[in-house]
């Protein structure tokens, strides 16, 4: 391995905050590839004991079949434990996760998104999307860092964002039939030296599903302001017009993240499987704040998720039909109620306006849950705009939606002050869609 250089940290720190980090020898070994990727990294990356982390035996990785590992961290049992088919290979743990899954996960970009990754080093298996996230806001922000979030988003990037100590800057957003809008200022004023933009795409919880301008406006931004694009993409299978791929041009994909989840995109909550793809000097950054919380993801759970990935894409089709029916049955039935629900293009998530019956969001969800025993989620928690609004789930069982709802509208009325009659109950049912299992298909026999 090349001799170290001992750097002092508050050189490191500065020479990187004025981009000449650089230029230093010592610079490749942060980056392996191409050292202007350095001004992007955290001081905790720049703290790092760097030569541990590179040392090859510091975590080996014995995935070729002709090694004979006898550096094992503990002893292996897992097939007598493993229900169902054990005919696949016990999946060794190491810190990029399995080469299998990687190599999925490489092919799915490329059929998706027309994205050619190397699964060995731009690929990394993380505890979730939330996983994936958290290391990507270790790696590259510092307290006092602006992050830029669209508003509404996940309650999760603002935690998460928040708990490292940066300042959130908010893009507000809206749904236009199912598309994800902006004004381009208010997304380039927020862009203005921040160091990432976070979002996810379809919208949580709108639903909303950016298009062809959207993307290259954020392309175009991402470039002139040197901003690093987080997208979670775990809710990515599930749109319901022709899927728009993220922009293919060089500059976008240098500083481009993605991540998924087997949890959204395949209903496995318990698996608790994600990844992180991306250039390979910003992925082995992210690697290495992987290494320093939360190394090692299960290999049993790896190996549930590879089988999930390798399942035919036709077979969901069934599925993402169901859906479509499920999303129109409950607009429709909160249409009637005379709420103002925003049309999904994405997602399984209704993002609904409660304003003209008096009462924010939180207070609905509260009284709802307390009266009515049904969970929305608050709309507070999404983003400074969510205040007036709910977010309404139809991901669930059919039997438990249809009947949600109708204690919705019970609720409804009592807040408008309506006399319920079963007549008017029995309208609100609407047509039943018969979605009697929604199981991923893959999953089915």
């Amino acid at each position: 391995m090349e001799a170290a250089m001992a750097i002092p940290f508050w050189l490191k720190q500065s020479c990187s905050r004025l981009s000449i980090l650089q230029y230093l020898p010592a610079a490749r070994r942060y980056s392996q590839v191409d050292p202007s990727f350095v001004r992007y990294f955290s001081d905790r990356i720049l703290a790092a004991p760097l030569d541990d982390f590179l040392d090859p035996l510091a975590f080996p990785e014995a995935e070729a079949s002709d090694v004979i590992h006898l550096n094992l961290a503990a002893p292996r049992y897992d097939a007598a434990y493993e229900r169902g088919s054990t005919s696949h290979s016990p999946m060794e743990l190491n810190a990029r996760g399995s080469c299998e899954l990687r190599k999925v996960i490489a092919e799915n970009e490329r059929l998706r998104h027309q994205r050619h990754l190397n699964p060995d080093d731009q690929v990394l298996i993380t505890h979730g999307a939330m996983g994936a996230c958290a290391n990507a806001i270790d790696a590259f922000v510092n307290p006092g860092d602006p992050v830029v979030l669209f508003d509404p988003c996940s309650p999760m990037f603002r935690i998460g964002a928040k708990s490292r100590r940066a300042k959130l800057r908010w893009v507000p957003t809206w749904n236009e039939d199912g598309r994800c809008r902006f004004l381009l200022e208010g997304l380039a004023k927020a862009m203005r030296g921040a160091m990432m933009l976070v979002l996810s795409n379809p919208s949580n919880p709108t639903g909303g599903v950016l298009g062809v301008e959207e993307w290259d406006q954020i392309a175009w931004l991402a470039k002139r302001q040197d901003v690093l694009i987080f997208v979670d993409d775990s809710f990515g299978r599930y749109q319901y017009g022709e899927p728009v791929r993220l922009p293919g041009n060089a500059e976008f994909q240098k500083r481009l993240l993605t991540a998924g989840s087997v949890s959204q995109t395949y209903g496995m909550r318990a698996t608790r499987i994600g990844w992180l793809t991306g250039p390979k000097p910003l992925v082995d950054a992210c690697r290495l704040t992987s290494v320093l919380s939360a190394p090692f993801v299960p290999s049993a759970c790896q190996a549930s998720a590879l089988r999930a990935l390798q399942t035919p894409e036709e077979m969901f089709q069934p599925t993402l039909n169901q859906f479509r029916k499920r999303r129109q049955y409950a607009f429709d039935r909160l249409k009637a109620m005379d709420l103002k629900p925003d049309w999904p293009n994405g997602g399984y998530t209704l993002w609904v306006n409660v304003n003209r019956l008096g009462i924010d969001g939180r207070a609905f969800a509260e009284r709802l849950l307390r009266e009515e025993r049904v969970l929305v989620g608050s709309g507070d928690h999404y983003g400074p705009s969510g205040s007036g609004h709910i977010r309404i789930s139809y991901a669930a069982e059919d039997g438990r939606l249809r009947e949600g709802l109708t204690r919705i509208g019970a609720f409804v009325d009592r807040l408008s002050g309506k006399v319920n009659e079963p007549a008017e109950m029995l309208a609100l049912e609407g047509p039943r869609v018969g979605v009697t299992e929604l199981a991923p298909a893959f999953s089915r026999g």
